[in-house]
């Protein structure tokens, strides 16, 4: 099981997704990543714990306000920097992390190989996004929209939370039968 965590508020959502992402490193993943929004997406992504991860970003972009971030346990596709997530969209215009098992991505992966979708990664959860971006650019859907449609052809389980850089003011998460927890600061 992956750990997930993001951030929208007042806040520089970096440090405190990275720090959410520490205490979830005891499980011992293999890989750790984030996305930040702040006028552009800056996705980072390495093979290792959370400190390589942070050695490997150094000084690079990670202002904002918005952020996500994803420890992983290799269950499709080996530890890599490749397999790691943050996910793009097929135009990186979504980015998503997931935790679960989609157990029909091979399917979902054929129908989207025939309308010339193609992978970067060998991961369940990228075949999940592009299979919710194929909803949203097929028909014009809005995200949140898309994303009911497509978990709706979904098999199996899932916690994720998906962002829209077009709509950098709101995250979209959803789960089936895998734990998310939600917290608000007024």
């Amino acid at each position: 099981m992956c750990g997930i965590m993001a951030y929208i508020g007042k806040e520089q959502a970096y440090p405190i997704v990275i720090e959410g992402l520490k205490k979830l490193e005891y499980r011992g993943y293999d890989s750790t990543g984030v996305a930040v929004m702040n006028g552009s997406l800056s996705v980072y992504k390495k093979k290792g714990k959370v400190s390589d991860l942070e050695t490997f970003i150094g000084i690079q972009k990670k202002n904002g306000y918005i952020a996500m971030g994803h420890t992983r346990w290799a269950t499709h596709g080996v530890a890599n920097d490749v397999n790691a997530h943050p996910h793009l969209s097929k135009d990186h215009r979504l980015v998503m992390v997931h935790n679960g098992i989609i157990e029909n991505y091979n399917e979902l992966k054929s129908h989207l190989l025939s309308q010339d979708f193609t992978f970067e990664s060998d991961t369940d959860s990228e075949v999940l996004l592009q299979h919710i971006e194929w909803y949203r650019s097929s028909f014009s859907l809005s995200l949140i929209e898309a994303v009911r449609r497509g978990l709706g052809d979904v098999r199996g389980s899932y916690a994720m939370v998906i962002m829209d850089t077009l709509d950098p003011e709101k995250i979209v998460v959803a789960k089936k039968d895998t734990p998310l927890a939600i917290g608000m600061c007024t």
